[in-house]
């Protein structure tokens, strides 16, 4: 049962502080005041491909860069300049195929269906409806609505907002989907996460005793089992979700950093790794990704929130 209209506070947000930007509503290529948006930690700029960029830079130095094409974050720094994210180096810029690496989302349908794979979500351009600053650390929000394209293989108006929060040792999202229809529809989503990690050193821990749905050797019809081990590791082709999983995780990069994955109302979890499907590129990331499977039913001006906090020590 989809959770409706329910307001979740993410541990980065200490609102009284909170200073804002001018709105800017419906403006994929979003001309925010540029003086005042960078005093706060929020620059628009140009990125690969000539896409627009949203670059936002914490009080501590960290920094994450947001492709509006997909509302993808792509980059997540911290101080010492280390990336913790992954873009992949087929990874392409140019509004034909969804940028692959960084939090992609898919919405409004994980993994194939009806629609086209993962849903037109990543697709598209996001719009800048807000940003300001926390105690120092920017703070913007994407938005997302239906159109021509996306009513054209899915039938419903919605509107889908997405608040990413970096702190210095932080990065958190929240998004909410609100059904601005005149009827019920339903959805599944998930944040396809690419983390940097030496993929023979990397481990997870924290699914211990989750149902297993393994889409390995064939992805039509997964096994269904329980996660007996306290550390999952990536030591070939991995493609499995874990149902009912925790709100928290640990990933160890094998590159010397611990990622804490926190979350609300995702309540599922899928590790993804192409092993020698990606010869070029499977050693240097894995995908953790926080998920909700089974579908969420929203019936007009209901709305669904999720949020992702991940954090390093």
């Amino acid at each position: 049962m989809a959770m409706v209209s329910m307001a979740f506070s993410l541990p980065t947000l200490s609102y009284p502080k909170y200073r804002r930007v001018n709105r800017h509503s419906g403006m994929a290529h979003a001309s925010v005041n540029q003086e005042a948006a960078a005093s706060l930690g929020v620059k628009v700029t140009e990125g690969e491909g000539n896409l627009p960029k949203v670059v936002l830079t914490s009080a501590g130095g960290s920094e994450a860069d947001i492709y509006l094409f997909g509302g993808c974050i792509t980059s997540w720094k911290v101080a010492n300049g280390k990336d913790l994210l992954f873009v992949r180096p087929d990874a392409v810029f140019n509004k034909k195929k969804p940028i692959s690496g960084g939090l992609p989302h898919c919405f409004p349908q994980f993994g194939p269906g009806p629609i086209q794979q993962h849903g037109f979500g990543r697709n598209l351009d996001w719009s800048i409806l807000d940003s300001g600053n926390v105690e120092g650390n920017p703070v913007i929000t994407l938005e997302l609505k239906d159109g021509p394209y996306s009513r054209s293989m899915w039938d419903y108006s919605f509107q889908a907002l997405y608040k990413v929060i970096l702190n210095t040792k932080s990065l958190s999202t929240e998004l909410t989907i609100k059904n601005t229809d005149n009827k019920p529809f339903s959805f599944n989503t998930a944040l396809h996460s690419y983390f940097r990690a030496s993929v023979t050193g990397a481990s997870v821990r924290g699914l211990k005793g989750c149902k297993t749905l393994n889409k390995d050797p064939d992805p039509k019809n997964p096994l269904e089992g329980k996660e007996e081990r306290d550390v999952v590791t990536f030591p070939g082709f991995i493609d499995c979700i874990y149902l009912d999983a925790p709100n928290e995780l640990q990933l160890d990069n094998g590159l010397g950093d611990i990622i804490t994955i926190k979350n609300t109302n995702w309540t599922d979890a899928v590790l993804w790794n192409p092993y020698l499907q990606m010869e070029a590129c499977y050693k240097d990331f894995v995908c953790v990704e926080n998920a909700k499977i089974g579908n969420v039913q929203l019936e007009p001006e209901q709305s669904w929130t999720a949020t992702q906090h991940l954090s390093i020590g």
